[in-house]
């Protein structure tokens, strides 16, 4: 019987964040999979309702240095295949794109701090982007991009990144960006991350610095995003 979301999870720092606060909120259980602590992804879905993958510092193509991604693609296959709910962060999006056919790539640098991010046509009528500003700051925080997945509907962009977010069928997202961040989780990772900061050019300081300008809509717009979600699931 489904009774749970399942949740991988790559790295201590990119935990569930607001995402577990919309599951607990509407009393759906979920279950973390410690993929940074050696824990197996599951074969099957049989037992979940829903999959959400989160961010890490890996990338999609290195499948040698990391051999769960090999399984995690295939787990979200079997995922697309029984149309169940999808919600992929950063890496997550990334490795949907790539379950789904789609190139994942370094993009020209890395895009990590407070960036604009714009709604595209598509998201007036998509069920989680529709109450999204046409405009807002999001927090950042990656290297590689991808293509948009065919058959998939682009729903948001930065000037750097041409895709943000999409939305595959009806209830499979990607979001590039992150909206799931609290304060103490965007410190926590600025503490695990310091070399790619430190390729990006940013200072954790400066990051920061923008939560008391940006951090309150962050959470309100990702808590009003990932409630949505959430509500695609059985």
């Amino acid at each position: 019987m489904d009774h749970e979301v399942l949740i991988l999870q790559h790295a201590a720092c990119e935990h569930a964040g607001n995402i577990a606060a919309a599951l607990q909120c509407a009393n759906r259980r979920s279950a973390t999979i410690e993929l940074f602590a050696g824990q197996n992804v599951p074969e099957t879905m049989d037992s979940y309702s829903a999959l959400v993958i989160m961010g890490g510092p890996m990338g999609v193509y290195e499948e040698a240095q990391y051999p769960f991604i090999r399984d995690e693609l295939r787990l979200i296959e079997q995922t697309l295949k029984q149309n169940k709910p999808i919600l992929g962060i950063c890496l997550g999006s990334q490795l949907l794109a790539a379950a789904l056919g789609a190139k994942v790539y370094p993009g020209p640098k890395k895009e990590i701090g407070w960036y604009l991010v714009s709604r595209l046509p598509a998201a007036k009528g998509d069920a989680l982007a529709v109450g999204l500003p046409e405009s807002f700051m999001a927090m950042h925080w990656h290297g590689d991009v991808f293509d948009v997945p065919a058959g998939s509907v682009p729903l948001l962009r930065s000037d750097l990144t041409a895709c943000q977010a999409f939305r595959f069928d009806r209830n499979a997202y990607g979001f590039l960006c992150h909206l799931e961040l609290s304060l103490p989780q965007m410190d926590r990772m600025i503490q695990a991350f310091p070399e790619e900061l430190h390729q990006a050019g940013i200072t954790g300081s400066e990051i920061l610095q923008g939560w008391p300008l940006h951090g309150a809509a962050l959470e309100r717009l990702g808590g009003e995003v990932f409630s949505r979600w959430t509500a695609l699931v059985k």
